[in-house]
């Protein structure tokens, strides 16, 4: 316990085996053992939602598995054309450094995340409401997201001064990812198991659009809202994300 203990801590700290010139061969291996012991931990935490009962238990181990899958399902999916576009964009001697990034990136998903649980478990008892669960494990993954951030960019950066396409690669990479993530995790849905149906490794009719579902759940968390007023926010909203894709890509090209 206390050697991954100070494994985790120099995988935060970006040092000794996990610093950026650093051979990935030689942190592979803790790479992998972070990404399923942190995901497994904030899973089993996700499926206690549905119960502590004998026959429900099955879903702790259920969503303890589904974390890494879903990590290391859309990761594969994604890396493809993340290849191709690097190759095409005339980078591709750069792609090994840009995967030491990438699957550090997914480590560190896990680790947040298992520093979240505690946030989780507490929220459970808190709230018995099954959507507001899902959104708030949504909220959940989406704070480890975008922590994660910080390991990334520290292993991009020699990438980005040399070449700052790497950049837009990057960003690029986000999108991509965060699309298909959506979409994984509603595929291998249930991930927290509702109470009122029985436990199962994957839901009935698990095809579908993710973002229509996730989209009613954020209008019934926030209530009914009138369909003119919901126009009026739509369009007031377009002038607003222009001004702030300008901003983004002056400040973009300022650092270069």
């Amino acid at each position: 316990m206390r050697t991954f203990g100070r494994v985790v801590d120099d995988f935060l700290r970006g040092r000794g085996i996990f610093a950026v010139d650093a051979p990935l061969m030689g942190r592979l291996r803790w790479l992998l053992i972070l990404l399923l012991a942190c995901g497994l931990f904030y899973g089993a935490v996700m499926g206690t939602y549905s119960g502590l009962e004998a026959g429900r238990l099955r879903q702790l181990f259920y969503s303890g598995v589904k974390v890494p899958l879903l990590l290391l399902a859309t990761f594969a999916l994604c890396l493809p054309s993340f290849f191709v576009v690097n190759t095409l964009a005339g980078l591709r001697d750069d792609f090994g450094q840009a995967l030491r990034a990438l699957v550090a990136t997914q480590s560190c998903v896990t680790v947040v995340l298992a520093a979240l649980a505690p946030v989780t478990a507490f929220w459970y008892v808190s709230c018995d409401d099954y959507g507001l669960a899902i959104l708030f494990n949504m909220v959940m993954f989406g704070v480890a997201t975008f922590a994660a951030q910080i390991v990334v960019r520290r292993y991009y950066r020699p990438l980005i001064h040399r070449e700052p396409r790497h950049r837009l690669l990057l960003w690029a990479w986000f999108v991509l990812y965060a699309f298909v993530g959506v979409q994984m995790g509603w595929v291998l849905r249930p991930f927290i198991g509702n109470p009122e149906a029985p436990v199962a490794f994957f839901r009935a009719g698990a095809w579908g659009n993710a973002y229509v579902v996730v989209g009613g759940l954020i209008l019934r968390a926030a209530g009914p809202v009138p369909a003119p007023l919901l126009t009026f926010m739509s369009i007031a909203a377009f002038p607003w994300l222009v001004v702030l894709a300008v901003i983004w890509r002056r400040g973009s090209a300022s650092r270069r």
